[in-house]
């Protein structure tokens, strides 16, 4: 389906909610009511970046951080498994001590255990992302936050907009299911900026969207900063499923962050993908990309899910290409 940028200006600015609806049928019909669970590992907390919304940013001092070893790592990603995960997403800061070859070997470790993989550690160069692809990882998720360059600049000092961009449509030639997305309420952003993100999910022809609201976090720069409207950013997510029918949409966990229902709220408008925490309780406290991060248990998620007639997809699937 195609919107114009100013028709996806109007119903972002409307009061009409219709468009939930209307996404959550496109949901039923191209993906079905089966809620993909995806096992999420944070395995490191350090971070070269000093993205301006995260608490993870390297000029945040007050942070303990961590970096997991190998063999933690594995077992993390084999408890996942044995609790019924199919796929097992490792997520990080920008940390340079994984070498190439030791992802490497913890990517083919991990895919041994009959599951699909998915990344979400950075920028990388596109002999890295080859390597990575060529060990078994499946899936890679880089959000870009906002395609308004100058407000980009703003978020991501010293970071590099094109080489984001790069990173993605390298990521497309490589045949990864490729991920991305944005934050909704980025100080200083505007409707039409987030209707410009919308059709940059299209033009890439992504394959997976995360899509949460911004909370600021108190050791940050943005510590005084409203969050994000969470209606808005639902709307956002909404008109993403519209337009690109077939991807993957996770139910954020920052939207529930704000709101208890958050989470069932994108469920019911759109969104078809979870994503608990496997990381174990001493170092999940340190992931604080933002502040009162919410987490649930597998169990949690099936009684959650059964109130709205929508069930966990327990087998190995879930691939964009098996939705055409």
């Amino acid at each position: 389906m195609n919107l114009s940028k100013k028709e996806i200006i109007d119903i972002l600015n409307s009061d009409d909610n219709s468009v939930l609806d209307t996404a959550d049928k496109i949901r039923h019909q191209y993906v079905g009511d089966g809620v993909h669970l995806r096992g999420l590992i944070e395995f490191s907390n350090i971070c070269k970046r000093n993205c301006q919304y995260c608490g993870l940013q390297s000029q945040n001092k007050s942070v303990k951080r961590y970096r997991l070893s190998k063999d933690e790592i594995i077992n993390l990603a084999k408890n996942g498994a044995a609790q019924g995960y199919k796929t097992i997403v490792l997520q990080s800061g920008e940390d340079d001590f994984y070498s190439t070859d030791l992802l490497c070997e913890i990517i083919a470790d991990i895919k041994s255990l009959d599951v699909a993989l998915t990344l979400s550690i950075g920028e990388k160069t596109f002999d890295e992302f080859r390597a990575y692809k060529e060990a078994g990882a499946d899936r890679y998720l880089l959000r870009i936050e906002t395609t308004d360059e100058n407000l980009y600049k703003k978020m991501h000092p010293y970071a590099d907009f094109e080489n984001r961009k790069r990173c993605l449509y390298d990521l497309k030639k490589l045949g990864y299911e490729t991920g991305t997305g944005c934050l909704v309420g980025l100080p200083g952003q505007t409707i039409e900026s987030l209707a410009d993100d919308i059709l940059f999910f299209k033009e890439l022809d992504a394959d997976m969207i995360g899509i949460g609201p911004f909370i600021p976090h108190p050791q940050t720069s943005l510590k005084n900063e409203h969050s994000g409207n969470l209606d808005l950013a639902v709307k956002v997510m909404a008109l993403t499923r519209i337009l690109l029918l077939d991807i993957n949409i996770p139910a954020t966990t920052a939207m529930e962050s704000l709101r208890a229902d958050g989470r069932l709220l994108a469920l019911q408008s759109g969104a078809n993908v979870v994503m608990p925490n496997l990381t174990d309780d001493f170092h999940k406290k340190l992931y604080e990309i933002y502040p009162d991060k919410v987490s649930a248990t597998r169990e949690e998620l099936r009684k959650k899910l059964d109130k709205i007639g929508r069930f966990i997809v327990e087998n190995n699937s879930g691939f964009r290409f098996e939705n055409r």
